[in-house]
């Protein structure tokens, strides 16, 4: 993956509010649901949630500064214990080896006297380093073999990305539901509670396998589908409600939906058509917890088709009450 800097395009000063608004703005930039068409849209979706797991991460941020670990949040090869080589020798460096010809069955001795191949000088060193003193001097008598373990250098990327839609109300219940991954394989999900879009769930050891090597694990990027009635605006809901003109100018009690049910709400009198009332705690759950609050904008509807009385009324009115809600506009 590319430096998360570089995905979020923020200086590596910058602070933890500036990369938390480039992610957000990125994020509903590239966000699968805004671009159906764009095949590539999930998977820069997906590196988004990848950087922004590094970098809005104050821990890990600095783990990822000081070199500790990857673009991918994997741990970074650190080299040998003792300062950059095994341990004995002079000043804390590498060993020191002369090489000869005919020295050996294999055309190279040690530095002090016996046959040995190249690879057995390697594996000395590289053994010398994993126990903390210098083996191998002098020919095969004292080689070992070495391998790097599967989170250090050279190891394959065994994470799996995919991206889950989820309905509003399983992203504020929660909720199981099953994923079919790349390879093939099935399964079930437990959605928790509260989760928004653009959250990423990772499943430990559930990505893909190599011979010497953990598994990797399963990076799930979390879209809400789009909801009939409501609109997330952050932690709050926004909905559209129609109303009839005799509603709006009588005023009167009217139903209004919500997550957790029909609720009742007073309109005064003479309501105009897009008047905001608030309904507190009727959002969506907050991360420190308590919940947002819901919103309703009243929007006038008139009767399908044709009214004459109406007309006659609004003819008659408009005679006899005339106004001008436009003044001012120019």
């Amino acid at each position: 993956m590319r430096d998360p800097y570089e995905v979020l395009g923020v200086q590596r000063n910058a602070s933890a509010a500036a990369i938390k608004s480039a992610y957000r703005k990125l994020a509903k930039k590239h966000h699968p649901d805004s671009n159906k068409n764009d095949p590539k849209a999930a998977a820069r979706f997906s590196e988004l949630n990848s950087a922004h797991e590094i970098l809005g991460d104050e821990d890990k941020r600095k783990q990822y500064d000081r070199g500790e670990i990857d673009a991918e949040g994997k741990p970074r090869f650190q080299g040998f214990p003792g300062g950059g080589g095994p341990r004995g020798a002079p000043g804390g460096g590498f060993e020191q080896y002369s090489f000869r010809t005919g020295g050996g069955p294999g055309g190279f001795g040690g530095g002090t006297g016996g046959g040995g191949a190249f690879e057995d000088i390697l594996n000395s060193m590289f053994a010398g380093a994993a126990s903390g003193a210098a083996r191998g001097r002098g020919g095969r008598g004292g080689g070992r073999t070495f391998e790097f373990d599967g989170g250090g250098f050279g190891a394959p990327d065994l994470d799996l990305s995919v991206a889950m839609t989820v309905s509003l109300e399983e992203a504020v219940n929660g909720g199981e539901k099953r994923v079919r991954l790349p390879t093939g394989k099935e399964l079930n999900v437990r959605i928790p509670a509260g989760v928004t879009s653009g959250q990423q769930i990772r499943l430990k050891g559930q990505g893909e396998t190599a011979p010497g090597h953990p598994p990797g694990d399963l990076l799930i990027a979390i879209t809400i589908a789009p909801h009939p009635l409501f609109r997330i605006d952050g932690d709050d809901l926004r909905v559209d409600l129609p109303v009839t003109l005799y509603e709006a100018v009588l005023g009167g009690k009217v139903r209004v939906p919500t997550l957790g049910g029909a609720v009742e709400l007073t309109l005064p009198k003479n309501t105009s058509g897009g008047r905001i009332f608030r309904l507190k705690g009727k959002g969506l759950p907050k991360s420190g917890g308590g919940r947002g609050d819901q919103f309703i904008t009243t929007r006038i509807m008139l009767p399908d088709g044709h009214d004459a009385e109406l007309e006659a009324l609004m003819q008659k009115w408009r005679d006899d009450h005339p106004y001008h809600p436009r003044g001012g506009m120019g």
